[in-house]
């Protein structure tokens, strides 16, 4: 999945919720749905948006499911974060070598 994906699944405050609780490692739909303000079926709704925007893995366990944060869908998402900082890092350095270009020049 896209990066884009996986910041339209997170900008809703419930699924990063879910992806906090998932931190620690895998858990069950029961568990993470343990003092929500929401219903069980919302969680899991929730977690199909997440799962689908490749942000979770979902593992059979006997009657239960797993749900676990997929490595590859955080780093598509990372790799997008660490490119858009050293992108804002490198406009940032030209506009200081410019203005200190510019106060040299005077």
């Amino acid at each position: 999945m896209s990066y884009e994906d996986a910041i339209a699944a997170l900008a809703d405050p419930t699924r990063r919720v879910i992806i906090d609780r998932l931190r620690r490692g895998p858990l069950p739909v029961g568990h993470i749905a343990d003092g929500m303000q929401i219903s069980r079926p919302a969680v899991s709704q929730h977690l199909r948006v997440l799962s689908d925007a490749g942000l979770l893995t979902v593992t059979p366990s006997g009657t239960k499911r797993l749900y676990a944060i997929a490595p590859d869908g955080v780093d598509n998402l990372r790799r997008y974060l660490d490119n858009l900082w050293d992108d804002a890092l490198a406009a940032f350095a030209r506009a200081a070598e410019d203005q200190a270009k510019g106060k040299s020049d005077e």
